[in-house]
């Protein structure tokens, strides 16, 4: 099998490409590098193209491909240049949506679990979406042209709704990184982590060895289906802290203050899982052993 990943060497796209490599599958990865890094591509045999993923003559040069794993977009939900972000993460679906469609392939695209907004909780696929900035208006959008389009399509069109992602292949993203990363590296440099008043923030936190594999197994999917991927089970900062403290051997206590973003940030998320128990692709990893995995064996030996 031969796999296009778009953003391939970004975080979610590199640990897929790496996955897909393991399993035997030839890839090919399209990263114009804007949002990624070239460490995350470390022992990787994929082709790499990069481009602009609005660039059609891109297309017009691809060998066949028999999935595209569509991962490419701007992440950072604080982003000011909205129309940047509406180009690449809607016009761009757009285009690989298109493309796969014409050439009767499978598509796995990233959404998010942004679409659902302040709703309610455990966040079901069918529930009203409640969009509170323009990165999750983005996903949003292109989860209605995956609506629009899925009855007719003779491949598989599989939409993925990740909740809070968090692992290996992140550091690259700054700001947009995980808490889990971010309050990492405050208590390696023995400062106390600091979180919004007043830790209780809830969500679902999912490992991303978890995410790829559920990315590369929606490949294989028979039908058609937009669907959340999350442990199912929300957690609060406070509980991060703990796990961290408790793989790095530390005592560290919160320091909280005011959060500045009142109205555009999620203070819970949790996903139903109901559609990855259906197809057997629940997470394997809690927020407890996925910090201890990404702290030991990645965070730990940098």
């Amino acid at each position: 099998m031969r796999v296009l990943v778009t953003g391939g060497a970004g975080f979610v796209g590199s640990n897929v490409v790496k996955l897909l490599e393991s399993k035997g599958a030839k890839t090919i990865i399209i990263d114009d590098f804007s949002h990624a890094s070239f460490k995350n591509l470390e022992g990787v045999k994929s082709e790499v193209i990069c481009a602009d993923i609005l660039d059609d003559s891109v297309l017009k040069k691809l060998p066949p491909v028999d999935a595209v794993v569509h991962e490419a977009a701007i992440t950072d939900t604080v982003l000011d240049d909205n129309t940047k972000m509406m180009t690449i993460n809607y016009n761009g679906f757009q285009k690989y949506l298109e493309y796969c469609l014409s050439k009767n392939i499978r598509l796995v695209y990233a959404s998010s679990a942004g679409t659902y907004g302040d709703g309610q909780s455990p966040m079901k696929e069918d529930q009203k979406p409640r969009p509170l900035n323009t990165y999750a208006y983005s996903k949003y959008l292109c989860d209605v042209a995956f609506s629009k389009v899925y009855q007719k399509a003779g491949a598989g069109i599989v939409g993925l709704r990740y909740f809070n992602v968090f692992g290996p292949g992140e550091a690259h993203k700054g700001k947009s990184s995980s808490m889990i990363y971010q309050l990492y590296l405050q208590m390696r440099e023995g400062k106390n982590p600091r979180v919004f008043k007043f830790g209780e923030q809830k969500r679902d936190h999912v490992y991303v060895k978890d995410v790829a594999r559920i990315t590369a197994a929606a490949i294989e999917l028979k039908e058609s289906v937009i669907m959340n991927v999350g442990t199912g089970t929300a957690r609060s900062f406070n509980d991060i802290i703990d796990a961290l403290n408790s793989v790095m051997g530390t005592e560290y206590k919160p320091e909280y203050f005011d959060s500045p973003l009142t109205g555009v940030y999620q203070d819970h998320t949790q996903a139903s899982i109901e559609l990855l128990e259906k197809f057997k692709l629940t997470a394997e990893y809690t927020l407890e052993t996925g910090v201890k995995d990404y702290v030991s064996n990645y965070l730990a030996v940098e």
